[in-house]
């Protein structure tokens, strides 16, 4: 009878509820990474969240959280780059989700199916990265 809560599931790790690593996002289009005062890339967001880093994406202005609009857009560069991991039909599917009363559930069965699998737990580029075959490394 414990169920937990969507934010547990979205949020597994304890780490990120407490240590968020703030970017704040520039009118220009450039973003500041708060805890180094520095601007990074896109590609450098990338790098912290495949590093198992929780960050979260700000509007310089007015606060606005954009975190998941600037993942939507890695996720648009890492399709564009040659190796998609979305068919055109998966894609199709996806968006046919949206609205449709099936939606919430599409989004829990994802949630369910990533917090399970190791590849998305911080822990898992240390034990299985050297296995992987899209982490570059043969054995």
């Amino acid at each position: 009878m414990s169920e937990e809560s969507p934010v547990q599931e979205e949020n597994p790790s304890p780490e990120t509820k407490t240590a968020q690593r703030v970017i704040k996002k520039y009118p220009n289009r450039r973003l500041y990474d708060t805890s180094t005062s520095t601007y990074i890339t896109l590609s450098e967001v990338k790098d912290l969240v495949m590093g198992g880093e929780s960050v979260v994406v700000r509007d310089a202005k007015s606060s606005e959280d954009l975190t998941r609009s600037i993942l939507l857009q890695i996720i648009l560069e890492e399709e564009a780059g040659g190796a998609p991991m979305f068919s055109e039909a998966v894609l199709a599917n996806i968006i046919r989700f949206y609205g449709h009363a099936m939606q919430g559930f599409m989004g829990h069965t994802l949630r369910r199916t990533f917090r399970h699998s190791p590849t998305c737990r911080p822990s898992w580029p240390n034990r299985q990265r050297a296995s992987h075959p899209r982490c570059g490394r043969s054995s």
